[in-house]
This record gives C-alpha cells, structure tokens and sequence, in this order.
C-alpha cells in the first residue's frame, strides 16, 4: 500500500504559484503550462473577447508597439494605469469588447501588466501559456486537467507587487484541481492562496472591496465592471497562446 501511495504521489502534477512578475524565474518553469491571471481587467477582458466573437488577440508590452499596429490599420486596445491611450480604439474595461467592436477581429493589446508579463511568461520555454479569469474557470480546469501537465499560476499584481484580487483566483483554481486528485503541490505561495480563497470564497464581493486595485480603478470612474468580472463561467473559451497570438477554445 505505501509503494502504491508512493507511485501515486509521483504520477500527480504539481502546482506552483508566482504572486509577482518580480518573483518569477523562467529557469524553473520550462515546459509548464503558465496560467495568466490578471483577473481587473486584462484575462476578464481578454476572455469577454473571444466570447464576443474576436478572432484572435495580439499581446504586445510597449506602447509604442501598439501604436505601430495602429499604423497599420489593426483595432488596438491600450491602457497605462487604467486610462484608454490617446491613439487606442478602446481601453480595458471588458464592457469595451463589444461583439459589435470586436467580432470577427483581431485585436492587438497593451496594458500596464497583463501583456508584458506574457512576454516574461515566454522566456521560461514554457509548454504552453493560457489565459484564466472567474469568467472561464470551469473550462480553464477541465482544460488544464486534460493536459496531464505541470503548471504555473503567475500572477500579474500590480507594478510587480503582490495584489490580493489575483491571489484568490489562483486559490481557487488551485482548490479545484487539488480535488481531482490528480494534482499536489508543495508551494507555500499556492498554499497560501488557498487559505485566502477559503476566507474570501464566501462573500467574493465583499471580499475584493479591500483590495486596493479596487481602490484605483474607483477613483477613475472605471469600477463598473467588477461584479462582471467576479462572476463565474461567462464563457467556455479558454484562450491559448499561439505563435505569437492568442487563439480562443472552447473546453
């Protein structure tokens, strides 16, 4: 019974989280899948978007990138500190990702840390880089399990900060999986995220008031797209990065 327990063991995946940009180190995550979450506003927007009908979404970091696309004729979503860039078709505010703006299109996108920590995300030869957000999580988790991967939860905070709003998202993705039985973990940040997923999981709302994200995106009038962005299941699609790309799948 130990030998079985033992192999067991060693057939699960692991699970590790990386609270900060600043925190991760490519060295130790090549060929995992990294989950991005930056749940106010990039994945939840990224996501609504492929809901809507987008074709595919271009990350890119700098704004003077974006700009160029803009040059070229593509629909760009930009924002620096929660403010829609001078040159932008619209910022980042998932409400922005309207099926009439956005089906059939491709849309290339910057924002101040989701996008240029998917160019980090890539440094680490990773397996494969996904997008999760509360509006895809069941899917995000039936994808994942699917895989029979390691995986990573890299977190995008803010300015290279630890945010609490992506913690407990990663909480509970990391609960989810955990009850497969197909996964274990060893990561006292993962762990940690658990324990605030448990204390948050009850009152969401009132929970991520504290959060100072929330704080920011208030006093910019740009706070109208919380409660969508805490609500679970919007979309089945699971965004998945290709070729420079994010392509949308439905799990």
């Amino acid at each position: 019974m130990l030998i079985r327990l033992f192999i067991n063991h060693k057939l699960m995946k692991t699970i590790e989280t990386c609270f900060s940009p600043a925190l991760f180190e490519p060295e130790n995550n090549k060929g995992k899948i990294i989950v991005i979450i930056d749940i106010l506003r990039a994945t939840s927007s990224i996501c609504t978007a492929f809901a809507n009908g987008a074709e595919a979404i271009i990350p890119v970091a700098e704004t003077e990138e974006a700009k160029s696309y803009k040059d070229k004729g593509y629909l760009v979503a930009a924002e620096r500190n929660g403010i829609k860039l001078d040159f932008a078709d619209f910022g980042n505010s998932p409400f922005n990702f309207t099926r009439e703006m956005v089906g059939g299109n491709t849309i290339v996108y910057s924002t101040t840390n989701g996008t240029g920590l998917i160019d980090l995300a890539l440094t680490a030869n990773p397996a494969t880089i996904v997008v999760g957000s509360f509006l895809n999580i069941s899917s995000l988790i039936r994808w994942i399990d699917r895989q029979e991967q390691n995986i990573t939860l890299l977190c995008a905070g803010w300015k290279k900060r630890f945010n609490l709003e992506d913690t407990v998202f990663v909480g509970t993705v990391a609960e989810r999986l955990m009850k497969t039985g197909r996964y274990s973990t060893n990561c006292d940040s993962t762990h940690a995220a658990m324990d605030l997923w448990s204390i948050a999981k009850n009152d969401l709302r009132g929970y991520i008031e504290k959060v100072a994200h929330r704080s920011r995106l208030r006093e910019q009038q740009l706070d109208d797209c919380i409660d969508f962005c805490l609500q679970h299941d919007f979309t089945s699609c699971v965004p998945i990065l290709q070729n420079g790309c994010f392509i949308g799948f439905n799990s």
